[in-house]
């Protein structure tokens, strides 16, 4: 195969024309440093090969890109590198990211647990449905919430009191309530029991809300 063309693209991309037509959009910086130029003859193990190298290039980019602004799990990091790269190289990168001490799971999970629970109000649950999400090992997510969760009913009574209380004036608002209080992991009899104190009159069915 003959390159015929080379046109730049956005990004610090380069359009790659083999025997007059477009084949592939490729780094660069990467074609640069391996001295592809129009006129050159390439095998299909060539271009594979730059392929490969260029997705590579590209991967480590957006993954130091990502962490220069926030701490990503591992897995994060990949799936966000994998919308603009192969699964591969953005899997790869993550894990060079890994071995270099820039991304670190146990680190990251202390660190977002502990917004979850200070900042969002969050239940031991949901803390942990969201470090499993983020693709934390499920043992390191248990010992982590084991460090830092809060005892239950402290943290719910102390949610209530900065935001629910003075929203508790009819059945209506107490459903609300209810339902915003589970939405954040924690389980109905420990919002029931906590509500109760800030109820002069319980509405009937309560304890079916």
């Amino acid at each position: 195969m003959l390159i015929t063309a080379m046109e730049p693209r956005r990004g610090r991309r380069t359009a790659l024309f083999l025997d007059g037509e477009l084949a592939v959009t490729l780094d660069a910086e990467t074609l640069l440093a391996h001295g592809w130029k129009i006129g050159r003859e390439i095998t299909d193990e060539e271009l594979h090969e730059m392929i490969e190298r260029s997705e590579s290039r590209r991967a480590g980019e957006k993954a130091l890109y990502l962490l220069e602004h926030r701490n990503h799990s591992k897995k994060e990091l990949a799936d966000k590198i994998a919308r603009t790269t192969s699964r591969s190289a953005a899997q790869e990168a993550a894990e060079h990211m890994e071995e270099l001490g820039l991304v670190n799971d146990e680190a990251f999970a202390r660190s977002y647990a502990s917004e979850l629970f200070c900042r969002k109000g969050f239940a031991a649950m949901r803390v942990r449905q969201e470090l499993l999400r983020k693709g934390i090992a499920r043992e390191v997510a248990e010992a982590v919430i084991d460090e830092l969760a809060p005892e239950p009913e402290h943290a719910l009574r102390d949610l209530v009191e900065r935001r629910y209380a003075r929203q508790l004036s009819d059945e209506k608002d107490i459903r609300r309530t209810v339902a915003a209080l589970g939405r954040l992991g924690y389980r109905y009899d420990e919002i029931r029991s906590v509500l109760r104190d800030y109820l002069s009159d319980e509405p009937e069915g309560f304890n079916a809300l």
